[in-house]
């Protein structure tokens, strides 16, 4: 049994850890249509790392602190809405990743193998001070995505009718944009910070394909994430595979599964249902359903 040595029982909790809190914080990212933004960050977090292996200091600390202040300076970007605010974000993800590799190259150990190990994730190597961090850093995102759930929900569906009903918008575009980059340094042991973001997507993507409403989808986005991250360290243990990678095809399996299931299921119904021709001049109701949208704006 895997699960009989310690590292791997490290490695499952990091790794369900991430599985939870990434698509909670993915379902607004979603709603927002910020899926890749997760990747983005990912990119400045490795000037983190390389600058922390250049100083000697804790890499998940000082990735905390340039990640959160790349998001912040991302944010105030994707806020002013110019044409040339594409450009500005490619310079700063590519400026990160290219800054990252910089600092590792400058540090004491110049090998491929800290870089590697950040990039593509190494949750085998977890020990027992980083799973207290990555416990700390994931309940407060999760504190976060799930108290804070209306009022979020609200400027990722609407940002002028939240800012017009009162909320203070910019400072909860600011907060979402440092849980972002608290997120991606919770996932950077689990799965690395090149897959991170398709730890925050993809449970999402699936979720939509078997749930309406934003507060169901984002349930079930965190069940399937704690499924995949789980499912994946087993596989990776059991085959020694890349336990990162393993994670995120397990994810994406889920996806494969749950869209030819619902496209099956829709089609079933459809020949199920009896044929009933509607009057152009009958009467019709529209109905807009979201289990999310009844929240106070106060």
């Amino acid at each position: 049994m895997i699960f009989e040595y310690e590292f791997m029982i490290r490695a499952l909790i990091g790794a369900l850890i991430t599985g939870l809190s990434a698509p909670a914080l993915g379902t607004y990212l979603v709603q927002r249509r910020l899926a890749l933004i997760g990747d983005g960050i990912g990119h400045i977090a490795l000037t983190g790392v390389g600058l922390a292996l250049l100083t000697g200091t804790a890499p998940v600390f000082v990735a905390v602190v340039v990640s959160a202040a790349g998001a912040v300076a991302v944010e105030l970007v994707r806020e002013r809405g110019k044409a040339s605010g594409d450009i500005a974000l490619a310079l700063l993800f590519y400026g990160g990743i290219s800054g990252g590799v910089f600092l590792v190259t400058l540090s004491a150990d110049k090998t491929n193998a800290n870089l590697m190990a950040y990039l593509f994730g190494s949750p085998l190597t977890t020990s027992r001070a980083d799973l207290v961090v990555m416990a700390v850093l994931g309940a407060l995102v999760l504190a976060v995505t799930l108290v804070l759930r209306p009022w979020l929900f609200a400027i990722c569906h609407d940002e002028e009718y939240a800012r017009v009903s009162g909320l203070p918008v910019r400072g909860l575009n600011l907060l979402l944009a440092v849980t972002t980059a608290v997120t991606v340094t919770v996932a950077m042991r689990a799965v690395g910070l090149l897959l991170v973001s398709a730890l925050m997507v993809v449970p999402v993507a699936t979720a939509q394909q078997l749930t309406r409403g934003f507060r169901t989808t984002m349930g079930a986005a965190m069940v399937i994430g704690f499924a995949a991250a789980g499912v994946g360290i087993w596989l990776a243990g059991t085959y020694d595979t890349a336990p990162g990678a393993t994670i995120v095809l397990v994810a994406i399996a889920g996806f494969l599964a749950a869209a030819i299931g619902a496209s099956v299921w829709r089609a079933v119904r459809r020949r199920a249902a009896p044929a009933s021709p509607t009057s152009a001049d009958e009467p019709h109701e529209v109905v807009l359903d979201t289990d999310a949208g009844r929240f106070p704006l106060r």
